[in-house]
């Protein structure tokens, strides 16, 4: 009979981010439980901002929580402040003020889903109008370019 290995001792691994020596911070959105796999994808210019998506046992795919460096925004007290451009359009687009959890760990709500009824938004419209002008542009000059 084989004998038994020996047991590690009960120090558990630290949740990312617990214990506030990382990169980044960790601003979770939805929580861990909703998704099945992950994938992390880099936001912008390398480094930075990343947004790790969380892929659901039916398919869909949603952000599960943001990385932001700790070069693009930092803590006071229990706030988490942009320092960067683009970390200020990520906590602006939240639907709460990330709260501090500990270490480096924030929680906050995901943003609120527009009802079909308000569709399209003036924000839908306006991209709507530009794409159209685009396309009407280009029809010009290759109607041009054939004349």
């Amino acid at each position: 009979m084989p004998k038994s290995r020996k047991r590690r001792p009960s120090t558990r691994r630290a949740k990312p981010g617990a214990s506030g020596r990382g990169g980044f911070f960790h601003i979770q959105v939805r929580p861990k439980s909703e998704f099945v796999t992950y994938r992390n994808h880099d936001v912008g210019a390398r480094g930075g901002i990343e947004r790790i998506a969380g892929r659901r046992a039916n398919g869909s795919w949603d952000t599960q929580k943001w990385l932001v460096d700790k070069n693009e925004a930092h803590r006071a007290g229990k706030q988490l402040v942009a320092d960067s451009v683009a970390a200020e359009k990520v906590l602006s687009q939240l639907g709460s003020v990330p709260r501090h959890l500990g270490g480096d760990r924030f929680i906050a709500k995901p943003r609120r889903k527009i009802p079909a009824s308000e569709k399209p938004t003036a924000a839908m419209r306006r991209a709507q109008l530009a794409n159209i002008k685009k396309a009407q542009a280009a029809l010009r000059k290759r109607r041009k370019a054939r004349a």
